[in-house]
């Protein structure tokens, strides 16, 4: 992500003054960024509540992450022909449904399930938030782009914290929540957002993001990712068991974790791009993090010491996200949004997998096993970058990104 001067520069003024639309949609973006960190804290005490195994219950992040990352394939055709307007009520529609019915769930198998229905509204919603913000905006695309951040950033900060304020009265609390927040920003953006002229929609084929992936660039970069966002995942979603703390205490934690990666992916991200090519900065970061999550491994039994690990790996995550995800928007001719679906459909593999798969380790080695397993696996995405960085050579000499290729670059890499 390169950092543009007017985005940063961008008054006050005209960042607050916006038209109504504009903040029923960012106020629905940063309930929809909240979804990322809602379960975290109440992973232990849906296994105690509903008599669940660690294990079944990672399922709850692969059954959304795995039906996101598919969604992620057809949602570009469904906007481009439904229209932003109807994309978004629908996503959010969706969302409200399988929330509510999620919180009303009666055993853990329902949940998943409700969880993966939850996962296709949030497709829809954060594939079309974007271009209606920039679209309807006023004070130009920057002040467009910063209230975007704010509203990422917050709900990926927030979004730990209120599970676990709500998760230490009841399991079902973060996600009646949701479904109550989400409803507000449905009503909102059905009231408020204009309806689009649907003459000007340009509609994209379904095949478009499956095409490509036989770019060698983007393959590159995919694998890259899928085996990055096994780490990603083994720090988000298995540290809750071997952290020991209560729901309060699991989401503060990953509060910290949220604001790290929220203050990296926006501010020291672009820092180092301007001084160091893409590749660099990542075949440095990547084992960085492969470091942090064994020293995560070596402290499992500390909670000072994996809080710590946490929260610094909330860091480096922040800049691999965005740096990973800013490569793929320049890394060939292809549209932007049909590179990024290809490779997000992809990485949220890596997603969907990590969770169980750190459980059922941990289950037949030690609490240990799944973050040095988590370290491997980031190496060998960083030893992708380094073999196929001729298929990236276009990575390290494209110019700076647009202010809504930025924000796209950042929504990707954190949704991920």
């Amino acid at each position: 992500m390169s950092a543009t001067p007017n985005v940063r520069t961008a008054s006050t003024s005209s960042i607050l003054t916006q038209p109504k639309q504009v903040w029923a949609v960012a106020f629905a973006c940063v309930i929809a960024f909240m979804g990322i960190g809602l379960v975290d804290p109440i992973l232990p005490v849906i296994a105690e509540d509903l008599s669940a195994t660690p294990t079944e219950t990672e399922l709850l992040f692969t059954s959304y992450l795995l039906i996101t990352g598919l969604a992620m394939l057809i949602t570009s055709f469904i906007s481009s022909r439904l229209g932003p307007k109807r994309t978004l009520m629908i996503g959010l529609a969706v969302i409200v449904v399988f929330a509510l019915l999620a919180a009303l769930g009666s055993n853990v198998e329902a949940v998943i399930a409700f969880r993966a229905g939850w996962g296709l509204g949030n497709a829809l919603f954060i594939s079309t938030a974007l271009a209606t913000i920039v679209g309807a905006a006023s004070g130009g695309t920057s002040a467009a782009i910063i209230l975007y951040e704010a509203a990422l950033g917050l709900g990926i900060a927030i979004g730990p914290l209120l599970g676990g304020l709500l998760g230490s009265v009841s399991w079902r609390g973060p996600f009646f929540g949701t479904a109550t927040l989400m409803a507000i920003g449905f009503i909102a953006i059905a009231v408020l957002l204009e309806k689009e002229d649907r003459s000007t929609l340009q509609p994209t084929r379904l095949s478009a993001p499956l095409r490509a992936l036989a770019n060698p660039a983007i393959a590159v970069l995919a694998a890259a990712a899928l085996f990055y966002n096994i780490g990603f995942f083994v720090l988000l979603a298995y540290t809750p068991f071997p952290l020991g703390f209560g729901a309060i205490g699991i989401g503060f934690t990953f509060f910290g974790w949220g604001v790290a990666l929220a203050i990296t992916s926006v501010w020291i991200a672009p820092l180092l791009t301007r001084r160091l090519p893409r590749t660099v900065v990542l075949r440095v970061m990547l084992p960085l993090l492969a470091l942090d999550l064994v020293a995560a491994g070596a402290f499992v039994d500390s909670q000072v010491g994996l809080v710590t690990c946490v929260i610094a790996g909330g860091a480096m995550l922040g800049v691999v996200n965005t740096v990973l995800t800013e490569s793929v928007m320049e890394a060939t001719d292809l549209p932007r949004s049909v590179a990024s679906s290809a490779y997000s459909s992809v990485r949220f593999i890596g997603g969907a997998v990590a969770p169980p798969l750190a459980t059922v380790l941990a289950g037949l080695f030690t609490a240990a096993t799944p973050y040095f397993v988590a370290a491997a696996s980031v190496v060998i995405s960083a030893l992708i970058i380094t073999l196929g960085r001729r298929a990236l050579n276009r990575v390290d000499h494209a110019g700076g990104e647009s202010d809504q290729v930025e924000a796209e670059a950042i929504t990707a890499g954190e949704v991920g």
